[in-house]
C-alpha cells in the first residue's frame, strides 16, 4: 500500500456515475476534482483509541454522502468536498501494533473546480493537504483488557498502562452516526495519518444546550445523540433507584439488629433524606454495631450473613 493518506485519481466513467448521484445535474470530468482518503483504521491512536474492524465496515456505509471541511469547523463556508464512495481495505502486509492485519477505512471524495478552490488541489496534489480526521459518534467503548463498556461502567483497568504485556486502550464500536470529516494539521493517529477528532473537540448537542444562552438549532445526529444519552441515563437512574432502596432495606434491618429500641419509622425517615454515600456510610455503621451487640449463634457466620442478604427486609 502506498503510504499517501489523500490524492487525486483519474475519473472513469463509473466515478462519475456514482458520483452524480450526489448532484442534482450530471457533472463530467472536466468540471470535477476526485480524490481517494484514508478516513481511519483500527490501529491504536495518540488517545489510545481504534476502531473494530466491526465498526470500521459500518462507518464505511455511514460516510457515503458526508460533507469535507476544515478542523472541524461546521461552519457552511468550510464546506469543500463530498465522500460518494466508501469501502474497507486490508493490508496484508502490515500488522498493527497489537497483531491484527492493518485495516483501513478509504474513501473517495469530490470537489467542484471552481476558482475559489484551485489553490486548494494543488496542495492536495503536492502532498500539502493530506492528513484528515473524522467525526463520529459511538455506542460503545469498550476496554481492550475486560470488555466493559466504558460508556456505562468503569473497570479498573487504566488506558495507556501494560496488562500482561498487552496496553489497555479503548476499542470503539457500533458506530450511530458519521458527522463529518476534516482536513487537519495534526492527526491522532499515527500509521493511516487520516484521523479521527481528538476526544472533545466536536461540539456535540449536549454541549450545544449547555452553552447556549438563547434558543439553538440542532441536526437531525444531535436530537439523536441526546435522545441516546437520556435513554442511558433512564437506564443508570433505575440501577441507582434500585440500589438506593437496597440500602434504605439494609438500615432498617441492621439498625432493628444494632438498636432494637429505635422507631422503624424514624430510621425510614432519616434514610430517605440521606445521599447514597451517606446511606453507604450509616449501613456500615450500624453494620458494625449489630456485630458487637448480638451473639454469634443470633448473627451466623459471615457466609450466612452474605446468603441472608437476598432476603432484605
Amino acid at each position: 500500500m502506498e503510504n499517501i493518506k489523500c490524492k487525486s485519481l483519474e475519473i472513469t466513467d463509473d466515478l462519475l456515475v456514482k458520483l452524480n448521484h450526489f448532484t442534482r445535474r450530471k457533472h463530467n470530468a472536466d468540471e470535477v476534482y476526485i480524490f481517494s482518503v484514508i478516513l481511519c483504521d483500527n490501529e491504536i491512536d495518540r488517545d489510545n483509541e481504534r476502531f473494530s474492524i466491526k465498526a470500521l465496515e459500518d462507518l464505511s456505509e455511514l460516510f457515503v454522502g458526508r460533507t469535507g471541511i476544515f478542523d472541524h469547523n461546521a461552519k457552511g463556508s468550510n464546506q469543500t468536498a463530498r465522500i460518494f464512495d466508501c469501502c474497507v481495505e486490508v493490508d496484508k502486509t502490515r500488522k498493527t501494533s497489537f497483531g491484527q492485519e492493518y485495516t483501513y477505512l478509504k474513501a473517495l471524495a469530490y470537489m467542484v473546480k471552481t476558482n475559489a478552490n484551485t489553490d486548494l488541489i494543488k496542495e492536495i496534489d503536492a502532498g500539502i493537504k493530506k492528513e484528515v480526521s473524522v467525526s463520529c459518534s459511538v455506542a460503545k467503548q469498550n476496554c481492550s483488557i475486560c470488555g466493559s463498556n466504558l460508556k456505562r461502567t468503569k473497570c479498573s483497568h487504566r488506558v495507556g498502562k501494560s496488562y500482561n504485556g498487552e496496553i489497555c486502550h479503548v476499542i470503539l464500536d457500533q458506530p450511530t452516526d458519521a458527522y463529518e470529516w476534516s482536513f487537519v494539521a495534526v492527526p491522532s493517529q499515527r500509521a493511516a495519518g487520516v484521523t479521527k477528532s481528538h476526544r472533545g473537540e466536536l461540539t456535540t448537542g449536549a454541549q450545544k444546550i449547555k452553552a447556549a444562552e438563547k434558543g439553538i438549532s440542532l441536526t437531525a445526529a444531535e436530537v439523536r445523540e441526546i435522545a441516546a444519552k437520556l435513554d442511558e441515563l433512564d437506564e443508570m437512574s433505575i440501577w441507582a433507584r434500585n440500589y438506593r432502596d437496597d440500602l434504605q432495606k439494609d438500615i432498617v434491618r441492621l439498625a432493628f439488629i444494632a438498636c432494637p429500641y429505635i422507631p422503624k419509622e424514624l430510621v425510614e425517615a432519616t434514610a430517605k433524606s440521606l445521599s447514597i454515600p451517606q446511606l453507604k456510610q450509616l449501613r456500615n455503621a450500624y453494620a458494625n454495631g449489630s456485630s458487637n451487640n448480638v451473639s454469634p449463634q443470633i448473627l451466623g457466620n459471615a457466609e450466612q450473613i452474605e446468603d441472608n442478604e437476598s432476603f432484605k427486609l
